[in-house]
């Protein structure tokens, strides 16, 4: 499938997710100081069975543009990236990146900061975004604190945008 979304769009959506995914002001700091808890580099499960996905819009929806998209987990938490360098990673924690007209990425692969790719590195679950009319594939992928995937936290979905 082609890409649909211009580049202008794409940034604009990044802005408005706050896609500031090194974590550096203030509002992504984890309110507890304890030290997060560090997961094995070399397993890239970094689950226990949890799951991402869309609450909004529906499989197979039409929708128009702007297009609200909302994301949902079980059994996985979503947190701010921690701010500073991480070294790091924490258990079955991680947050929300949006891919559009992609497809999922393999299990340990670091999510590029680039289109088509939106990080939401505070945490947040939601966005509105234009999107051009006709068909996209939009992905729902958790990324951990380094931005690596983990194995089946990632969930498709297509969506048709109309005039």
């Amino acid at each position: 499938m082609a890409f649909r979304v211009c580049g202008a769009l794409i940034l604009t959506a990044a802005v408005a997710a706050g896609a500031a995914c090194g974590g550096s002001s203030p509002e992504s700091q984890p309110a507890s100081t304890a030290a997060p808890a560090a997961a094995p580099a070399a397993d890239h499960s970094g689950h226990a069975g949890g799951k991402v996905f869309f609450k909004e819009p529906a499989n197979g929806a039409m929708v128009k543009s702007p297009v609200h998209l909302v994301f949902g987990s079980d059994m996985f938490t979503i947190a701010p990236v921690p701010e500073g360098e991480v070294t790091t990673v924490r258990a079955n924690t991680g947050h929300y990146h949006l891919g559009v007209d992609t497809d999922c990425l393999p299990a340990g692969s670091v999510i590029p900061k680039a289109n088509p790719w939106v990080h939401f590195g505070k945490g947040n679950d939601n966005i509105d975004m234009q999107l051009t009319p006709g068909p996209h594939k939009l992905v729902v992928q958790a990324g951990d604190d380094k931005h690596a995937t983990m194995t089946g936290l990632c969930e498709v979905i297509n969506v048709t945008v109309t005039e």
